[in-house]
């Protein structure tokens, strides 16, 4: 029998996973735009209620180019090029407004509406 705690995890409508991997971008700037996404999610109120949205870094998509990688789930979008600026309009019209923003996907996964 396991001695292991189940673990729990609070309401959230969408999780949004950002790769940090050294293969997406070569001077961290995928981690520091992990970082940031703290006080963006707050500024867009998206960092609780009915809108929260989780975020978590993965060490690598194997999808290295086009970098900062983004992908939210369970929408199946996968965005490339996810910089601040970018990343500012994925939070705006795609986390708060439920849009996904098309010029920056690069990819759709099977739960794509």
């Amino acid at each position: 029998m396991s001695t292991a705690e189940k673990p729990r995890l609070g309401e959230y409508r969408r999780h949004l996973l950002v790769c940090t991997g050294p293969r997406c971008t070569r001077n961290g700037e995928a981690q520091a735009l992990f970082d940031g996404l703290g006080e963006m999610f707050k500024a867009a109120g998206i960092d609780k209620g009915p809108l929260r949205v989780k975020r978590t870094r993965v060490s690598c998509f194997a999808a290295c180019k086009g970098g900062p990688v983004a992908c939210v789930q369970p929408d199946g979008v996968w965005y490339y090029n996810a910089t601040p600026e970018n990343m500012r309009r994925i939070v705006e019209r795609h986390l708060v407004g439920g849009e996904p923003v098309e010029e920056l996907i690069f990819h759709r996964g099977p739960g794509a509406a």
